[in-house]
């Protein structure tokens, strides 16, 4: 059975998968010590549609996280639908198969409350193409 829904997936290019959130949440809690300090770099197709990024953002503080780094490219088709914690200009909606490379660097992110939560409505994020 599962070698028939590869197959399938293999023919059907519109095919994605996407590791849930809460899937990563479940394994990440026993890594939160090991992130302290450190720096994180996401290589992903694109940082709005990335559980992995949004897991990161969503838990900069809690993680204790030195940065944040993801490599993408700035044509999205689900930009500013999915991680609200961001207002990047320039950032488009895909149209053609042209794409433009760029960065995405987090450095901090204000927890107001100091819940180790990010409000998302004040991230420090720089992005470069």
């Amino acid at each position: 059975m599962s070698t028939k829904l590869l197959e399938n997936a293999k023919r059907n290019k519109a095919d994605e998968f996407y590791t849930q959130l809460p899937d990563i949440e479940a394994e990440m809690r026993h890594y939160k010590e090991q992130f302290r300090g450190k720096v994180v770099f996401c290589n992903c197709d694109d940082p709005f549609e990335s559980n992995f990024f949004k897991y990161f953002a969503l838990n900069f503080n809690y993680l204790g996280l030195k940065k944040m780094m993801a490599t993408c490219y700035a044509e999205s088709p689900v930009v500013g639908g999915q991680l609200w914690l961001f207002d990047v200009a320039g950032l488009s909606v895909k149209s053609g198969e042209a794409k433009s490379p760029y960065k995405v660097e987090i450095t901090e992110v204000p927890d107001a409350n100091a819940d180790g939560e990010s409000t998302g409505s004040s991230t420090a994020m720089t992005t470069e193409r």
